[in-house]
């Protein structure tokens, strides 16, 4: 088993794992630690726990609570299995409520899950604008619903919630250059990650880390169109991490690269004039 850590904030800790076990391999008892979602993209395995056991598919989910044990089978599976498995404090699943849901053992390829699935390997893989704490609190969230546990039902924002959503928005824009995640973002706030979350997206209709990543890019677009610096300066100037991913981002919001955007702004009217005629 290797396990890589795509992601450690706060409350939340992500992790890619990937098995080569197969039929000869002996099985052995593992303990949960802490509550666990495991969505399977790849692969498949078996797995007994709470008296019951499951074959896990691409699309299920294998999920863990704190303290039981279980034990990973693969005498039908050779192609061994990939996970990322999200790692959640008991304050977030108390948060969310509906603790039974985590007794499940195991989830088949429920739609809606999957699609939350896919969406937290797009997130992993920095194909979505989509911040990959935010999808892990929404799939806790959606698998509760799922199993109709009794999950506490959002308000409708207040004229409290509303101003420290636009206060938070403000705030996450002038710090945008630099490293924030959601635990950072909500404690600023004096908030939950989980309550953040849920009261910025119904009052702002995004997510922190959509607003945070198109603060960048708004940020970026007018350095861009300034001229003054390169590309790859931009990048790092603006917040972000990796220069493929913004120019990755940066291209999907506007259609042209960072080069050509910068022309466009020189006065080069052909490129987007090329891009409205495709």
């Amino acid at each position: 088993m290797i396990a890589t850590t795509v992601l450690h904030r706060g409350p939340i800790t992500v992790f890619d794992h990937r098995c080569g076990a197969g039929p000869t391999d002996t099985p052995f008892v593992e303990r949960h630690d802490e509550f666990c979602l495991a969505y399977v993209r790849a692969g498949s395995f078996g797995c007994r726990t709470r008296g019951r056991s499951f074959e896990l598919v691409p699309g299920s989910v294998l999920v863990g609570h704190p303290g039981d044990e279980f034990v990973c089978t693969h005498e039908h599976h050779t192609d061994g299995d990939e996970c990322l498995s999200f790692q959640l404090s008991p304050r977030i699943v108390d948060e969310i409520g509906g603790k039974a849901a985590w007794q499940s053992g195991g989830v088949p390829p429920l739609a809606e899950l999957v699609v939350l699935g896919e969406l937290a390997q797009a997130s992993a893989e920095g194909r979505t604008d989509v911040g990959l704490d935010e999808v892990g609190l929404a799939l806790a969230a959606r698998l509760v619903d799922a199993f109709g546990g009794q999950r506490r039902p959002a308000p409708h924002p207040g004229a409290r919630d509303r101003r420290r959503a636009v206060e938070a928005a403000r705030w996450l824009d002038e710090r945008s250059h630099e490293p924030i995640d959601l635990d950072a973002a909500a404690g600023a706030s004096g908030l939950s990650p989980f309550h953040f979350l849920r009261s910025f997206s119904r009052v702002l209709g995004v997510t922190p880390h959509q607003h945070l990543v198109r603060c960048r890019l708004r940020h970026a677009a007018r350095l861009l169109a300034e001229g003054a610096s390169s590309v790859t300066d931009v990048a790092y100037d603006v917040g972000f991490g990796d220069l493929s991913n913004f120019v990755r981002t940066f291209h999907r919001a506007a259609g042209v690269s960072p080069g050509r955007f910068r022309q466009a702004a020189s006065g080069a009217r052909r490129v987007f004039e090329e891009r409205l005629a495709r």
